[in-house]
């Protein structure tokens, strides 16, 4: 019995989970399905809009969502030095991310499927951040120090932990994505916000990105 209630929500979640459409999957398994897939710029009128369209969640267990997956990773591996990346950033919007742990040993990347953030804390750190999408853009950004994750597996096994730090940072920024903000347009967008710093419980490892 203790199975039904997750059963149920799993059942709920393929339901709000549209089917991939003939063009996604066509992008999907366009060319080589073991190679990287090419990462979208905002310098491309037709690739910024899609950056800018907000995402839906996929089907965990469709087999194209596995390829998906898989060739993130690789776009992801194929870049100098990037740390996380969304499923927009690759033109299908869909709710998939890759992260790489830095609150794990060993600081590996691992994919997230339907990732929501249902709690964030009010305390934040100040932190620079780029965007594989957006060329020669950086800029400080406040991010909350600790967030609350849940997300599924390819299985669709769901899970929720807590993260905090620059993997922190990482998801948020890879999450924003999948609503269509950019760090670029967020920037504009916190001018006129204010913040007080809380330099306090500002970490070594989120200096770098």
């Amino acid at each position: 019995m203790k199975k039904i209630p997750f059963l149920f929500i799993f059942f709920i979640s393929l339901i709000h989970a549209q089917k991939l459409t003939s063009a996604e999957i066509s992008l999907i398994n366009k060319g080589d399905v073991n190679t990287a897939l090419p990462i979208y710029q905002t310098t491309d009128d037709s690739q910024h809009k899609t950056l800018l369209n907000l995402s839906s969640e996929i089907n965990p267990t469709d087999s194209h969502t596995a390829v998906l997956v898989k060739r993130m990773k690789e776009s992801l591996l194929s870049t100098d030095g990037g740390v996380g990346i969304a499923a927009p950033q690759v033109g299908i919007n869909r709710k998939v991310i890759w992260v790489q742990r830095f609150d794990k040993e060993g600081n590996p990347i691992e994919y997230f499927i339907n990732p929501v953030i249902v709690w964030r804390s009010e305390l934040q750190n100040l932190g620079p951040e780029g965007d594989l999408s957006i060329p020669e853009f950086r800029d400080q950004f406040y991010r909350s120090k600790v967030i609350q994750l849940e997300y599924v597996d390819l299985k669709g096994q769901k899970y929720s932990e807590i993260v905090e730090g620059f993997t922190a940072v990482i998801f948020q920024h890879e999450i924003d994505h999948l609503f269509g903000i950019l760090i670029s347009d967020k920037k504009e967008k916190e001018k006129n916000d204010s913040y007080k710093p809380v330099d306090a419980f500002k970490r070594s490892d989120s200096t770098t990105r």
